[in-house]
This record gives structure tokens, sequence and C-alpha cells, in this order.
């Protein structure tokens, strides 16, 4: 029996969505300001290319929405510096967990986030899924 074929865009798509909720986790975030992959213009390039995700078509995938919140403040430079020092990680950590706690029943839902701004632009075309 042949192995099965593998379907790129289907791995890119897994790939890419599995990297994206990882953005979701500040002690992430954190180990990649630590390690300096937020001073490498083709990983900054690359976070600007995933801001696709933010769009409904497919966000609707997203399991765990922080990340999208994570993936826009990741485009501002002072966020990313501020995110090398252990009292913002733990900070940002902390609000984090204030808003699964509380943060539903505290905010109306007219200020929620919206997923349906669009990408800016200019930037890279999302891929077909």
């Amino acid at each position: 029996a042949e192995p099965a074929e593998v379907d790129k865009d289907q791995v890119r798509f897994e790939t890419e969505l599995e990297f994206v909720q990882c953005l979701a986790s500040p002690g992430y975030l954190h180990y990649l300001a630590q390690n300096r992959f937020f001073e490498d213009k083709d990983f900054l390039d690359y976070l600007k290319y995933l801001q696709y995700w933010r769009l409904p078509s497919y966000a609707k995938f997203i399991v765990f929405p922080h990340c999208l919140y994570f993936l826009r403040l990741l485009q501002e430079e002072e966020f990313r510096e501020a995110l090398k020092r252990q009292d913002y990680y733990t900070f940002v950590h902390q609000q984090q967990g204030y808003y699964w706690q509380f943060g539903r029943r505290l905010k109306p839902r007219a200020e929620e986030p919206s997923t349906t701004e669009q990408v800016a632009p200019g930037e890279p075309a999302p891929m077909a899924i």
C-alpha cells in the first residue's frame, strides 16, 4: 500500500493555524522575545502575513481567540520590546487570567473586539482554504 498523498495546502493551513494559536500563550511570546525572534525581519514579515487569520473566514477555526489579539499587538514594536521583561510577561499573563475569570461578565458585548477587520491593503493575500 502506498502512503497517502500529502495535501500541501492542508498541511500549510494546519501548521499556520497551530502556530497562530501558540501566540495565545504569554509564556511563548516571552520566550520569542527573550530569544530575539522579534528582531528577525523575516519573522516579523511572517507575523504580518499571518494577519489574514483575523478575517472571519479564517478566525472561525481559532480555538484560542486571544491569539488574534496578540497577533495584532505583535505588529507594535513597543509591545514586542516589553515582552522581553519578566514583569511585563507576568502582567500580560495575569491580565489574560483576569479576562478568563471576569472579562465576559464585566464587558458589554458591544465592546468586544471584532474579527471583521480586514487585512490592510498591500499585505499578502491569504491562502485559499
